[in-house]
């Protein structure tokens, strides 16, 4: 029967010091892969260093075009290709020869989840990512001791079956470089496809998680967004819980800046609120496709 065709998607700017090691992790898969790579127009050696791979595909972006958008020039070459999976690294991650196999068993003995993630381990190699394990510790269920049921996990490795892309689709392109993957998750669960951590397989996520008070800002209002454009909660319901997240977001900060700054996050994402308001019409577009 052979592999199944999987076709890795990541997207690059200014990762230079990862290159080497991300893409000479996916060449020791235990199964072939496609590695396509989207530069969002690097400014450091990243370019020179992924054309002396020649089994990549290297994709020049027209500009930065963030996250989402960047990875949908690279699921629409994969889906061309007739893909039967689609695996989304970040990076700044490297995985382990077992990895995609893992994942892809995972899938397939499973067809009701439409994202599959492993563990992600800190620097480190043996600790956990601590963003990522907040999502895992929100577990809903286990389908075995492999494979953990979640609402939602950061997609710095998501496999992603063609079934699922069929339904969903793209990426949101109204989203920049963060909370794309949240509207995306949201998705999946609404054309009923589960979310699922398989433990079985792992990646390590080379970064060191700080607080950054403007990417913190940037972060709320894409919440909100993906708050707004939820196709799980009635336009009533998304206003409403986006308009309490305008007080709860300032509120839950405040720990970490102080009431000035958290008055400062309080007023900008009023600002949002209201503008997105304003743009309800858009919003309620997108909507309309999901």
């Amino acid at each position: 029967m052979g592999f199944a065709k999987v076709y890795v998607i990541i997207v690059w700017y200014n990762g230079a010091k990862w290159v080497t090691r991300n893409i000479q992790s996916l060449l020791n898969s235990n199964i072939p892969v496609q590695i396509i790579c989207i530069d969002n127009c690097s400014t450091d050696q990243t370019e020179t260093l992924l054309k002396q791979f020649p089994r990549i595909t290297y994709i020049k972006a027209p500009s930065n075009l963030g996250f989402g958008k960047a990875n949908n020039i690279g699921i629409d070459l994969a889906l061309k290709q007739q893909a039967d999976y689609v695996f989304l690294l970040n990076q700044d991650t490297w995985i382990y020869p077992e990895t995609i196999e893992n994942l892809v068993n995972a899938a397939k003995q499973n067809p009701e989840y439409g994202i599959v993630s492993p563990i992600h381990l800190a620097p480190n190699e043996t600790d956990w990512d601590l963003n990522f394990k907040t999502y895992f510790d929100r577990a809903t269920f286990a389908e075995n001791k492999n494979l953990v049921e979640v609402p939602f996990v950061n997609a710095a490795a998501w496999l992603i079956p063609y079934q699922a892309l069929q339904k969903v689709s793209y990426f949101e392109p109204l989203y920049g470089h963060y909370g794309e993957d949240r509207n995306f998750a949201d998705r999946m669960l609404f054309h009923n496809f589960k979310i699922a951590v398989a433990t079985n397989a792992k990646i390590t996520h080379d970064r060191t998680i700080v607080r950054n008070f403007n990417k913190d800002i940037i972060q709320c209002q894409y919440k909100i967004l993906s708050i707004l454009l939820d196709p799980n909660k009635s336009e009533k319901n998304a206003k409403r819980e986006a308009l309490k997240n305008v007080i709860g977001l300032p509120k839950y900060f405040y720990k970490f800046y102080g009431f000035k700054k958290a008055f400062s996050l309080f007023l900008n994402l009023n600002s949002y609120y209201k503008a997105q308001m304003q743009n309800w019409e858009q919003l309620k577009k997108a909507r309309s496709f999901y």
